[in-house]
C-alpha cells in the first residue's frame, strides 16, 4: 500500500527576487524536480500545497491600481482563488515536465481550486496578523497607508513593512472528500493553494470572506482529512533549531510531540517564520498519531534516504 504524504511548500519554492511569471515558472520547474525523489519509486501518493502571500498581495495592488466602475477590483477571497489558478497552472506545467524527465509521464497531475472553512468569529478578524504582498520601505509604507487607510501595515522581521490581513484557523477543507479518489487513482494533486479560499458556512452553502489562511495550518488540516501518513513542511533550512542564529543554536532531530509543544510554548520559534510551521506540525501529530517533518527542498534526497530533517513523532506510550 502506498504511503500518502502532504507536502507544504514555502514561498521560496515559487518566488525568487524576480516576480515575473517566467521567473516564478522557472522556480517551480526546479522545485518540481527537487520533489521527484519522493515519488520516483511509485510507492508514495503525494499532495502538494503552497503559499501565495507575495502573489495575492501583488495581484491586489494591480486590482486597486486599475479599480474603476467599469473594472472594479476583486475582493481578497476572489484574489486568493485567482492566484490558486495562476500558481496551479504553473505547477501543472512544471510537474508535467518533471514527471516526463523522470520516466513518469503516465502519472496524471491535477490542480484543485480549494475552499477552506473558517469561523466567522475567529479573533484574527479583529486583529489581522498575516503578511501579504511585497515589502515596503518606511517611506513607501507611509504613502501606502495614506492611499489605503483601511490597510494595516506592520514591520516584518527587519525586512521592511508589509500589509497584514486576518488569518483565521482552518476548520475544514470543503473539497477533501473529492481529493481522496484522485489520490487513489495515483494522480499527483496540488490543493489548498495559499491555504485555500477562505469561506464561512452560510445557509446551505459557503460565503467568501476577506482573509488569508496560513498554508501550513491548512496543510496540516488537509493531511488530517485525507488520512495522510505524514506531513512534510519544506522551508529554507534543513532543520528546526533552538536559539536559531545564536552561538548556542541547536538543530533538532527526532522530537516527541509533547517536547516540541513545550518548546513552542516557551517561545523558541519566531512568529513570522518557524513558529506556524512547528505549530501546524505539532497539531497534525497530536490529532492523528502520525509524524510530521520540517526540512528544506535541498534536503529531499537525504530525507528520502534517511529521514533527515526535524521529525516530530507521537509520544511513546
Amino acid at each position: 500500500m502506498a504511503k500518502r504524504i502532504v507536502v507544504a511548500l514555502g514561498g521560496n519554492a515559487i518566488l525568487t527576487s524576480d516576480p515575473t511569471a517566467q521567473a516564478q515558472s522557472m522556480a517551480l520547474n526546479k522545485t518540481a524536480e527537487q520533489l521527484m525523489p519522493l515519488i520516483k519509486d511509485n510507492d508514495v501518493e503525494m499532495v502538494v500545497t503552497h503559499g501565495n502571500g507575495p502573489q495575492v498581495g501583488n495581484l491586489l495592488l494591480q486590482q486597486l491600481e486599475s479599480n474603476s466602475v467599469k473594472n472594479p477590483a476583486m475582493p481578497l477571497d476572489t484574489a486568493v482563488a485567482m492566484t490558486q489558478g495562476q500558481i496551479g497552472y504553473w505547477m501543472a506545467q512544471a510537474f508535467t515536465e518533471a514527471l516526463a524527465n523522470n520516466g513518469m509521464s503516465d502519472v496524471p497531475f491535477v490542480s484543485v481550486v480549494t475552499r477552506t472553512v473558517v469561523d466567522a468569529n475567529d479573533e484574527t478578524f479583529k486583529n489581522p496578523t498575516k503578511p501579504i504582498g511585497p515589502f515596503y520601505s518606511q517611506e513607501e509604507a507611509k504613502n501606502i497607508q495614506t492611499q489605503y487607510p483601511d490597510w494595516k501595515l506592520i514591520e516584518d522581521s527587519g525586512r521592511g513593512y508589509r500589509r497584514v490581513v486576518p488569518s483565521p484557523l482552518p476548520l475544514k477543507i470543503v473539497e477533501a472528500n473529492a481529493i481522496k479518489p484522485l489520490l487513489e487513482s495515483s494522480a499527483l494533486v496540488t490543493v489548498s493553494g495559499g491555504g485555500g479560499i477562505p469561506v464561512i458556512e452560510k445557509n446551505k452553502g459557503y460565503q467568501g470572506v476577506e482573509a488569508v489562511i496560513d498554508k501550513d495550518f491548512s496543510a496540516a488540516k488537509l493531511a488530517e482529512l485525507v488520512d495522510a501518513d505524514e506531513l512534510v513542511i519544506f522551508t529554507s533550512v534543513g532543520d528546526v533549531f533552538l536559539n536559531f542564529g545564536k552561538p548556542n543554536q541547536k538543530a533538532l532531530g527526532v522530537v516527541p510531540v509533547s517536547e516540541m509543544r513545550q518548546y513552542l510554548e516557551e517561545g523558541y520559534f519566531a512568529a513570522g517564520s518557524m513558529k506556524p510551521k512547528v505549530a501546524a506540525a505539532v497539531a497534525f501529530v497530536e490529532n492523528t498519531g502520525k509524524q510530521a517533518t520540517i526540512t528544506s527542498l535541498e534536503n529531499v534526497e537525504n530525507f528520502v534516504k534517511s529521514g533527515a530533517g526535524t521529525r516530530i513523532v507521537p509520544d511513546l506510550v
